[in-house]
């Protein structure tokens, strides 16, 4: 596949994260031209590996997380295996790990360790919970942080009160998005000042950050006045036709007249809880009580007609695998199909943002285990005769 020509062209990245958040994080930048080299332990690697089917070797999930990356085994408990790393290091320009809070220090690959390699260093630790406080030392997966940040809470079963999980794991990928940027960012500050820097990033404080705008935006005014709860003001706006499944949302004054429109409803007008854009959120479980009943005496697609003509945000509900087949999807190129070396076909969805001048894109497959160890070091200057004692050690792989 052709080299990258990003627009994080130049920018080499050290990964030592594991599972989804790290992982996800520099394979955007990868997407963006970066060179992300991945470390991984002897055996098995990173867990991602060996989760769901395999093909040629590779998970559908691990292909996704660590494409346009390059794999590199090395055994840091031992030291010849942390002073590769840190030739490694000595040529990047950030360092990223998702450990426990002081397990790097304990490994010997802490902040100030890697700087001694690369003063200017860009050092980033993404952690569950941060550095200090009760939960710091707890291992962490997507379910407690949906948990502790008033996710599932928000997503309670309106008639039990049950909190419940979202079904896919939005902590991690929002944390992945949050370190990104925030990566980027650093780089820009590096380029204006010559300094490197520490980013910590906990997924807990990602999560609470953003949900603040919308979901908690009832605790911005912090007088003891708080207006009803999110899930009470906000009920699903899913409605059933004669033949399936519509969204349809109306929040101006214009995209209500347009529903009334639609459904031949005239009196709605009238209707003094709806006139307002603030009446009709108090009101909403009403509201749509009724455009519900007449939503299911037509069928989806002269739902879609009508409610378009007339201005209204609207959509059918589909299925993940209509999703990636719509017209929609099609026409923005969203999905693409592969040929993976040793998996066989392989589809992905591209890059999100699309760069005119520094295009990103999928320019490496997802590694196997220690693919480039050894193409990786030579670049670091290690000679032939150390890279062989290195493997008869086993320090590298």
């Amino acid at each position: 596949m052709a080299g990258s020509k990003g627009p994080l062209a130049g920018v080499r990245i050290v990964d030592l994260t594991t599972m989804v958040s790290g992982p996800v994080a520099t394979m955007l930048l990868g997407d963006q031209g970066a060179d992300v080299i991945k470390i991984e332990a002897p055996g098995v690697g990173d867990l991602v590996r060996e989760l769901g089917p395999k093909r040629g070797g590779i998970s559908a999930s691990f292909a996704t997380s660590n494409r346009n990356k390059r794999s590199v085994v090395i055994d840091l408990k031992r030291a010849e295996g942390r002073e590769a790393l840190g030739k490694i290091v000595a040529g990047a320009d950030v360092f990223v790990q998702n450990f426990r809070p002081g397990a790097v220090e304990r490994m010997g690959v802490g902040e100030d360790a890697m700087r001694l390699h690369r003063p200017d260093l860009i050092y980033v630790s993404i952690s569950g919970f941060g550095e200090h406080g009760p939960y710091a030392h707890q291992r962490v997966y997507d379910p407690v942080i949906q948990a502790l940040s008033g996710l599932a809470h928000i997503q309670r079963d309106r008639e039990s009160g049950r909190p419940m999980m979202i079904r896919t794991i939005i902590p991690d990928k929002v944390t992945a998005l949050t370190a990104a940027q925030s990566i980027t960012a650093a780089l820009f500050a590096r380029a204006q000042t010559g300094e490197g820097q520490h980013l910590r990033l906990a997924m807990l404080d990602a999560v609470i950050a953003f949900l603040w705008p919308e979901a908690m935006a009832g605790h911005t005014w912090n007088d003891g006045d708080q207006p009803g709860s999110r899930i009470d003001l906000a009920p699903d706006l899913i409605y059933q036709t004669a033949d399936g499944y519509v969204t349809a949302a109306t929040i101006s004054d214009a995209e209500w007249e347009g529903m009334v429109e639609a459904m031949d409803r005239p009196e709605w007008t009238a209707d003094e809880r709806f006139q307002t854009a603030a009446g009709r959120v108090v009101h909403a479980p009403a509201r749509i009580e009724l455009v519900g009943k007449e939503m299911a005496q037509r069928p989806t697609a002269a739902w879609l007609e009508r409610l378009d003509r007339a201005g209204v945000p609207c959509a059918p509900v589909l299925s993940t695998e209509e999703a990636i087949v719509q017209e929609q999807a099609i026409a923005n190129e969203l999905v693409l199909d592969l040929e993976h070396p040793s998996g066989g076909p392989l589809r992905q969805a591209r890059p999100a943002a699309r760069f005119d001048r520094t295009p990103a894109g999928i320019h490496r497959f997802a590694p196997l285990l220690g693919e480039h160890t050894d193409e990786v070091l030579r670049e670091a200057g290690v000679p032939e005769a150390e890279l062989a004692l290195l493997r008869a050690s086993a320090a590298i792989v």
